[in-house]
């Protein structure tokens, strides 16, 4: 085996990668910051039961699983929100705004975009509800797009209580109803079709892969069902999407109604943000008011995460992507000055230079580009 390889979904990330991906996160921390979020952290380590034993549980294959020695299964941290609101559930302040960088690991992809361990940054408002609260979520992501430079940024919106409503009429089997949505978020009219056959809400269902665009998709689609929860929803999802444009936002936004999330415990809005030059989303999020009641609390929660890595792919693809600055300058010390020019370059350091003890030789320095100190005991000067 060749051990200096890594195992596939994994990879290293080289000087001028960890740059970009440092300016990304001041970018982001300084709009969840100055949004009035805080950050944590949450344990990478947990336990198996805690995201299998749930209403709303991630499959046992996409989870990284190991042994503790006291024979507890455990789990590398497979999903932030769910990790969020388990510790949040301790907290006596419901109504509060989280943000994080952390690292997700998911086992069952295979890599490229699709990576097993996932590099995220992201927000969770928690105990807010209602379509304003829904509105600044989304507006939030926008700006996110909008401050790390994505060209062709757009923010897909949708809302699951428009599919579930729809699919209650339907008469499905849950494994049906999951079939479905796999269809419909691949837009493949055909293999829905063939799951949902003479059904009820058959015209509703087919047509979901078709309504996206501008607003008049909520149009459309409250010609297609007399559900009420359907109804509602659509009604909740024009609202937000007048607060946007009212922020000034619409450009930003298209609405899609076949935008139904793999994981069940969205319960509202949901969003996707995409960028031109890569073919995959770049952030997600939505609503998920039920999930706290998993661990023994009960509050209203919206979020969304940024992958991290996807960013910095759009980025490179647009060109915008920089080389990590190297040392300006460089400290020489003469023999026996060893002490004088380490103080000489923290005194460089300090007024905001970057400067580097160099141990070749002279001319090797003088080639290099940089500003050359020599230091001595009489001080230092430039070469």
């Amino acid at each position: 085996m060749a051990y200096f390889k890594l195992p596939l979904g994994v990879q290293d990330l080289l000087p001028d990668e960890c740059y970009n991906l440092n300016v990304i996160k001041a970018k982001l921390t300084a709009l969840f910051e100055g949004a009035g979020y805080r950050f944590v952290s949450t344990a990478i380590l947990d336990y198996y039961d805690t995201y299998s034993d749930i209403r709303n549980k991630i499959p046992q294959e996409k989870m990284f699983k190991m042994t503790d020695v006291d024979g507890s299964l455990l789990v590398l941290r497979p999903d932030m929100t769910l990790s969020v609101c388990r510790m949040a559930a301790k907290l006596k302040e419901k109504r509060t705004k989280l943000a994080y960088f952390s690292n997700i690991w998911n086992a069952r992809e295979s890599g490229g975009i699709s990576a097993r361990e996932v590099l995220q940054g992201g927000v969770e408002m928690l105990g807010v509800s209602g379509a304003y609260a829904d509105a600044e979520m989304i507006a939030l992501a926008i700006e996110c797009g909008m401050a790390l430079g994505l060209q062709d940024f757009i923010l897909d919106i949708g809302h699951v209580g428009f599919f579930k409503g729809i699919l209650r009429e339907s008469g499905l089997s849950s494994e049906e109803t999951e079939e479905v949505r796999r269809f419909v978020n691949a837009k493949d009219i055909i293999g829905a079709q063939r799951i949902v056959g003479d059904s009820k809400a058959k015209e509703a269902i087919l047509a979901l892969p078709t309504l996206f665009g501008g607003v008049e998709v909520i149009d459309r689609a409250e010609r297609l069902t007399d559900c009420e929860a359907s109804l509602e929803a659509l009604r909740h999802l024009r609202e937000v999407y007048e607060l946007l444009v009212r922020f000034g936002y619409e450009k930003y936004i298209s609405i899609d109604l076949g935008t139904v999330k793999s994981l069940s415990y969205y319960s509202g809005v949901v969003f996707t943000g995409l960028s031109g030059v890569i073919g995959a989303s770049v952030l997600s999020g939505g609503r998920y008011d039920a999930l706290a009641n998993e661990f023994g609390s009960d509050f209203p929660a919206v979020g969304f995460a940024v992958g991290l890595k996807r960013v910095l792919i759009a980025l490179e693809r647009q060109g915008d992507l920089v080389k990590a600055p190297a040392a300006e300058c460089c400290v020489i010390a003469e023999p026996h000055c060893e002490a004088e020019a380490y103080a000489f370059c923290l005194s460089l350091r300090k007024k905001g230079k970057r400067a580097e003890l160099f141990h070749g030789e002279r001319e090797e320095a003088m080639r290099s580009g940089m500003q050359v100190y020599l230091v001595g005991k009489e001080g230092g000067r430039l070469l």
